[in-house]
């Protein structure tokens, strides 16, 4: 138990912070104007495409250490859910790693009782 809780630690802050770019970072958030979400000086609303990557990597690390494809789905969707709102503001960045931190213990839990 207390190995896969520290793998899928391990694979989050693989994921939230070396593999996450500073385009990433910035372009998963609506609320960001960046010189990246614009195109002949108009901006287009490329942050949903962000933000999923960067969820999809998280739910594909998921999957990887668990071995449970449905693990990962759920991971992608709670991780897209959180993120957006950390980036709305309705989160700040220590409850928003507390979530992902709360559901890491759930899996293990589902894991376990499955």
């Amino acid at each position: 138990m207390l190995t896969l809780i520290f793998k899928l630690l391990f694979a989050h802050a693989m994921a939230d912070f070396s593999l996450q770019t500073n385009a990433m970072a910035m372009g998963k958030n609506r609320n960001v104007d960046w010189e990246g979400a614009k195109q002949g000086g108009k901006r287009y609303a490329f942050w949903p495409y962000w933000l999923t990557a960067h969820a999809l990597i998280h739910g594909g690390a998921v999957w990887v250490v668990t071995g449970n494809v449905l693990l990962g789905a759920v991971e992608t969707l709670l991780h897209w859910l959180i993120d957006f709102a950390k980036c709305e503001n309705w989160i700040n960045i220590h409850f928003d790693q507390a979530l992902h931190l709360v559901t890491k213990i759930a899996y293990v839990w589902f894991l376990l009782k499955a």
